[in-house]
């Protein structure tokens, strides 16, 4: 179960985002504001993130994922907000 006040957002990338340490930057970013779910590269060149956590932490990571690491090119984050599931332990990159 999720914890109270927690939320959940999935979130696409688009732009410069695949093949410039994306997901990794992502991965550190999440865990370091304790933050849990997943960073996946999709096949139309997106980058997708399902985060659940303290509605501040999350927005502080969609705010990050804005610019990016140094190599990526942000056009665009898209962001749908839902109910926390509480099914995620950790954050991590998916295969």
């Amino acid at each position: 179960m999720a914890a109270k006040g927690s939320v959940r957002a999935r979130i696409w990338v688009s732009g410069l985002v695949q093949g410039v340490a994306y997901r990794a930057f992502t991965q550190r970013t999440a865990s370091q504001q304790g933050l849990c779910g997943g960073v996946r590269n999709l096949d139309d060149g997106r980058v997708a993130v399902e985060v659940e956590g303290e509605r501040q932490a999350v927005e502080s990571l969609i705010a990050s994922l804005r610019s990016g690491p140094p190599m990526a090119q942000v056009q665009d984050v898209q962001v749908q907000w839902e109910p926390a599931t509480g099914r995620y332990a950790d954050f991590r990159i998916w295969y």
